[in-house]
């Protein structure tokens, strides 16, 4: 084993931001590398065009929730003198004598006086000399074993890690999001984090129909969402409009129209607290269909009441699909804590919102 055999680093790649123009490139680039940086602060990082280097203690599962890394492999890094001594070396460590088919994949950049293919056939033999039990199996070998020789550096890797994927933190600005700690809505946050977004949560809570469990139980969710964006902060609106609007409704003979009106409110209460945080848009964890009030008449309706754009990251989505995304980013058992749902909702929903209806019951509701 040669000595610089011993320089451990990890390898970080990324996707979607390679696709993107020099200049976006690098600042997407940057974002990725600062975000590693903040969960990782006594790690060295460097880049270079399509490649991140990490070097220190670095740990894996922090890396698992950094949006823009697509995957990630622990490597060994030598000089191009040494593969071959290397290779045997490192071989034996993936213990590779336990296997019974490999293979051999290597990567290039620079110049050099043979091919991709020349150097793979060539540690192939060098690996099948050391260990005839093998056999060489290119589609689905045990053991693969991956080099990237870029110039005159070689890194060795056997593993490959899949990162979340998406794009670097904050590339495309602030959302604010309607949280209620269900299964839904972290989810929908968790969404467009991955394209990107900073979140800022907002929970509603409506006087006398929420008690202090809901809120406990969208805390709990927040703190496995902070894994995926540290400095999330949840903010808490406390808000008895549905109190007054209740009294009018029932009065009125419109109590089915009790949840249209409540989200209406919550839009108009996002859209404020948007103003303060610079935010571009609404996302909600709505699902076309899922629910009573979340047909498309009632989501055109609730759209009246937005002046931003609203994001439903969820809208194609069935219910198996939304808990299949939540029990893989770990929200799901937060999700399911129990807590007293809202206590407004009526025995009867409004499937097919008239605006000009719910128009008129907030003029009502606003002169009360």
């Amino acid at each position: 084993m040669t000595r610089s055999f011993e320089d451990r680093q990890y390898l970080v790649r990324y996707s979607e931001v390679f696709l993107k123009s020099d200049p976006v490139r690098r600042a997407w680039e940057r974002a990725l590398t600062d975000a590693i940086r903040i969960r990782m602060p006594d790690v060295d990082v460097t880049s270079e065009r399509g490649r991140i280097w990490l070097s220190g203690p670095v740990d894996p599962d922090q890396l698992r929730t950094v949006f823009g890394c697509a995957s990630f492999s622990p490597v060994v890094s030598v000089h191009l003198s040494d593969l071959d001594e290397a290779v045997l070396a490192y071989a034996a460590q993936a213990e590779i004598e336990k296997a019974r088919t490999y293979a051999v994949r290597i990567k290039r950049i620079g110049t050099h006086d043979f091919s991709s293919r020349q150097k793979e056939a060539e540690i192939g033999d060098l690996i099948g000399g050391a260990y005839p039990h093998l056999r060489v199996d290119l589609s689905n070998p045990d053991c693969r074993l991956a080099i990237e020789i870029r110039n005159d550096r070689c890194y060795l890797f056997h593993t490959v890690v899949r990162g979340p994927g998406g794009i670097p933190p904050g590339v495309e600005g602030t959302v604010v999001a309607l949280v209620s700690g269900g299964i839904d809505s972290p989810v929908a946050a968790y969404m467009m984090m991955k394209r990107g977004c900073r979140v800022v949560p907002i929970f509603v809570a409506l006087e006398s129909y929420l008690d202090e469990t809901a809120l406990a139980r969208t805390e709990k969710v927040l703190e496995v969402l902070r894994r995926y964006q540290p400095d999330l902060d949840l903010r808490v609106i406390r808000d008895d409009y549905l109190q007054r609007a209740k009294a009018v409704i029932r009065r009125e003979g419109w109590e089915k129209y009790t949840c249209i009106m409540c989200k209406r409110r919550m839009y108009r209460l996002a859209a404020g607290v948007a103003a303060e945080v610079g935010a571009k848009a609404i996302v909600t964890g709505e699902s076309l269909g899922q629910v009573a009030s979340q047909t498309l008449d009632n989501l055109l309706v609730l759209d009246d009441a937005a002046t931003l754009p609203v994001f439903r990251p969820l809208i194609g989505l069935d219910k198996e699909e939304i808990i299949g995304i939540a029990r893989s980013i770990g929200s799901f058992d937060a999700s399911i804590t129990p807590a007293k749902g809202c206590q407004a909702v009526p025995a009867q929903v409004a499937t097919r919102g008239r605006l000009e209806k719910v128009r008129e019951l907030e003029s009502l509701v606003d002169r009360a």
